[in-house]
């Protein structure tokens, strides 16, 4: 078959299926533009469509065909039985469909054979080293810096699952920003996560995203997030003088062994900000750790174990997890009610401010769920999952962040000194009974507490990696990628690149922002060498708040102590999730320092 011309009708696999179920399709197909044109044989990429379009589709063609069998009984091959024929037919379907996934597909019918691909792949587990499911950064990482490539890499996940890696500034910029629209969360990422921060504008998609994002905008401004600090900062205030109480308790008590664990003070305290800063509600779970939205956060946001994973790994091929998520297993269990607990917290939140505001005539001022309200375009659901979205997201990323920063700095103990110095010479000291507050002016002007906070989300970012599928066939640095491709954006991975950062990008390094030009870049060579928060239409909406927060709380803790890791030369093992933190929520020594 010869490559068709520019608008030309294709006939495709009409013939093939007419005489079982009569159908006639038809498929134009659009030539890329010529400077695309040469990189890809057109024929290879038309018989790809076909055999995709036939395996798509086989599902739909073996029902027509045990619907025949049904009604008219003579059609049963095996023995005269149509249930025989019928199960037999629907094992022929599965056992191609796996041969397809496996072998077929992967090695002679992708339209994606072009790009640079690793080539250790094996039929079930992919480029993957073992059956287990774990993260490919890794490796990710190694190909990026060895596989010469422009821009794309192909890689196999467990179960052969195809993907694409970005490496370049180019197609991370067209992806990100030019052509953003042209990507979506896949379904079953959106199934997976709308279980716990709902679907606000994390997950919205389109119009609807544009929407939101415009009708949110204003309550993450800088001129509304400056506001915010002494909230921040009076909540970090708190959660250290509660830390030192319960050290001397503790110690009082004649324990031995006195220990911190960083994940859930910061998971607390996090939770009680976006309280604050958000709804003007304060959960106080930093006094009341047993309150059931904290306990509600703390059970779902733990590591999937192998058997999640899996269910992961049969979502993908299936394209769903739905179903899966209906099975009754412990951890759809604690999911499904910490779910629910979550979504009644929001809409009681959203009943007590809409009663609030009617009954006020001041100002309600410009808090992120008062903002939604007034933009008249969100019903209560709407507004129910807005909230669920900046509880979960807007507080784990963060505490995570948080864990992050203490261990680097009791790994880099040189650093930590130099942060106190800083902080103690230029913010207040803490009273206990009164603890000063603080303006966003006096936090800005500090330019290694910044440096490390930059450098902390640049080496250690909460989310280490997101997905795209692209929704319409399109292309990313010259290369064509069909619709239903599916996209790898690693933060772990770009954030870490000698081609962007220097020799040095794998070493904790805050000094890279220090010095004329470089505090917000690093030196870094492109602006997608930061991907912590993304960029373009679906950055992180938060990414300011986010960044104030971190850094008033890590301020309040390194002024008022010395932090040391209480298992220096334990082998770190990292919790997988919705987010990325240490496994053992960095258990720490915290001892605390006179005078500030």
């Amino acid at each position: 078959m010869a490559p068709p011309r520019v608008g030309q009708s294709v006939d495709t696999i009409a013939d093939l299926l007419s005489a079982n179920c009569q159908l006639t399709i038809r498929i134009n197909l659009q030539v890329q533009r010529p400077q695309v044109q040469d990189r890809v044989d057109q024929r290879t990429l038309l018989i790809a469509s076909e055999m995709g379009f036939i395996n798509d589709n086989l599902g739909i063609l073996y029902l027509g065909v045990a619907t025949a069998i049904y009604l008219r009984p003579e059609l049963a091959v095996i023995g005269g039985s149509r249930a025989a024929t019928t199960l037999l037919g629907l094992l022929a379907v599965i056992t191609w469909k796996i041969v397809y996934a496996l072998a077929l597909y992967p090695s002679f019918f992708t339209p994606l054979k072009h790009i640079p691909t690793p080539g250790n792949r094996s039929l079930l587990c992919g480029n993957a080293e073992t059956y287990y499911p774990k993260t490919p950064w890794p490796a990710l990482k190694d190909w990026a810096e060895n596989l010469s490539n422009e821009g794309l890499i192909r890689y196999y996940l467990v179960g052969n699952l195809e993907r694409v890696f970005l490496t370049s500034p180019k197609a991370l910029s067209e992806l990100l920003v030019t052509k953003n629209y042209d990507f979506e969360k896949p379904l079953l990422v959106r199934q997976t996560l709308s279980r716990v921060v709902g679907n606000g504008i994390l997950l919205a998609e389109g119009e609807v995203h544009k929407i939101q994002r415009k009708n949110l905008m204003p309550a993450f401004a800088y001129r509304h997030i400056k506001d915010l600090y002494p909230v921040f900062w009076s909540k970090g205030a708190e959660m250290v003088n509660l830390i030192q109480e319960d050290l001397e308790r503790r110690k009082s008590a004649g324990e031995e062994d006195i220990q911190i664990n960083v994940r859930n003070w910061a998971s607390r305290a996090t939770l009680d900000i976006i309280g604050v800063a958000g709804m003007d509600h304060d959960f106080d779970s930093l006094r009341d750790p047993t309150n059931r939205l904290s306990r509600s956060y703390q059970q779902i946001f733990t590591s999937p174990g192998l058997g999640a994973k899996a269910m992961f790994v049969i979502g993908a091929l299936m394209g769903s997890v739905r179903l899966l998520h209906m099975l009754p297993t412990g951890r759809n269990k604690r999911i499904g009610e910490g779910g629910k607990v979550i979504r009644d917290v929001a809409r009681q939140m959203i009943r007590m401010k809409r009663e609030k505001m009617k009954n006020s005539t001041a100002s309600t001022g410009i808090d992120i769920i008062s903002v939604a309200m007034q933009s008249g375009v969100m019903d209560e659901e709407n507004l129910v999952d807005q909230l669920m979205t900046f509880l979960g997201a807007g507080h784990e990323t963060t505490a995570s962040a948080m864990q992050w920063a203490v261990y680097a700095l009791c790994k880099n103990p040189e650093v930590q000194t130099k942060l106190r110095e800083e902080i103690r010479a230029h913010l207040p000291p803490l009273s206990k009974d009164s603890p000063n507050t603080i303006d966003a002016s006096i936090i800005d002007d500090l330019p290694y507490l910044h440096a490390v906070c930059n450098e902390v989300l640049r080496f250690h970012p909460s989310v280490p990696g997101t997905i795209r599928t692209a929704v319409r066939d399109t292309s990313l640095a010259g290369t064509p990628i069909p619709k239903g491709t599916v996209l790898t954006i690693a933060p772990e991975v770009i954030n870490h690149l000698e081609e962007f950062w220097g020799p040095d990008a794998h070493k904790f390094n805050p000094e890279r922002f220090m010095g004329p030009g470089k505090a917000n870049t690093g030196g870094a060579t492109s602006n997608y060498a930061f991907l912590t928060f993304l960029h373009g239409p679906r950055s992180c909406i938060g990414q300011g708040f986010a960044k104030a927060e971190l850094a008033c709380l890590l301020a309040v803790t390194v002024g008022r102590f010395h932090i040391e890791l209480r298992y220096p030369d334990r082998k770190l093992e990292l919790r997988e999730g919705a987010t990325v933190a240490p496994e053992d929520g960095v258990p720490a020594i915290f001892t605390p320092i006179e005078g500030w």
